[in-house]
């Protein structure tokens, strides 16, 4: 499998907002998300790596190639999903069909037409009248129908329904599945990436904080749970996020060892999802 993305240290500085030595790497064959609050700087990563804003400092590379040298040539091999709109509104979507398809090289109108059918898209429909949702799907079948083998996603399920999110993964799923082509994928609905990623990324205030596999962060983060009088047991113990109310007690603990500690102790240990781990994360991170 080949490194399709290769970010290391990467620095932007704005007024009020950096991004500080961001490094991560994707392979052929994995789904990556991406994950943080809003204004930790994952948007601000994704428009680096397109080369739409300018780095300070880094290296980005995409398919082995410079994304500023490459630009091009990258550009006509990534597909990409804003979360912003980006279509001309007052043309129709068959119309903003025919505008994109001559930038790309392996443009395929069949596979176009497919996804036409399959997402239920009104081709005669000026792009201001589709729904959020309809919209999504529209971009969707434009970074999927110049074949691409990097999907860079940034919140691609926002305002889908439950029924088209699940039907949006399993196209992911599929698009992957040759272990030729990878999809970097920056949500808010976490519960997909729960069912979908095979690496997790967490930013936090413009630093990451982690990347490493699912699996392994899954086998590693351990969430506990007593009641009021263990919190600072808990933060002497080197939990992370501890939080106490009136309920109880809870932190996210990285040892299994210490985990069966606590479990001894009568505390309830549960599997964290990937929102647990970012909330637990970022609330240490706060400190």
């Amino acid at each position: 499998m080949s490194m399709l993305l290769e970010v290391s240290n990467l620095n932007k500085k704005f007024e009020g907002f950096s991004l500080n030595d961001v490094s991560f790497s994707l392979e052929g064959g994995y789904i990556m998300g991406f994950i943080g609050e809003n204004g930790a700087g994952k948007t601000t990563t994704l428009r680096a790596i397109l080369n739409i804003i300018v780095k300070d400092s880094g290296s980005i590379k995409v398919f082995g190639l410079d994304h500023i040298q490459n630009e091009k040539q990258i550009k006509d091999r990534v597909g990409f999903i804003s979360d912003e709109k980006i279509f001309y509104e007052d043309i129709t979507v068959k119309a903003m069909k025919n505008i994109i398809a001559p930038f790309y090289s392996r443009w395929d109108d069949q596979l176009f037409n497919d996804y036409v059918e399959r997402f239920g898209l009104p081709l005669n429909k000026k792009i201001k009248t589709l729904s959020q949702g309809t919209y999504k799907k529209f971009a969707l079948a434009v970074a999927l129908s110049h074949k691409p083998e990097l999907l860079i996603l940034d919140e691609p399920t926002a305002n889908l329904d439950p029924v088209f999110r699940t039907e949006f993964l399993d196209v992911l799923h599929d698009f992957v599945a040759d272990e030729q082509h990878a999809v970097l994928f920056s949500s808010h609905i976490t519960s997909d990436l729960d069912k979908i990623a095979d690496y997790v990324t967490l930013i936090h205030k413009g630093s990451l904080l982690f990347s490493q596999s699912k699996e392994d962060l899954f086998d590693e983060c351990i969430l506990i749970k007593g009641g009021v009088e263990l919190a600072q047991d808990f933060r002497n113990k080197g939990l992370l996020g501890v939080q106490s109310n009136s309920y109880g007690s809870s932190g996210l603990c990285r040892s299994k060892k210490l985990a069966e500690q606590f479990q001894s102790q009568g505390c309830i240990v549960e599997h964290p999802t990937i929102e647990d781990i970012m909330v637990y994360t970022v609330r240490e991170g706060r400190k």
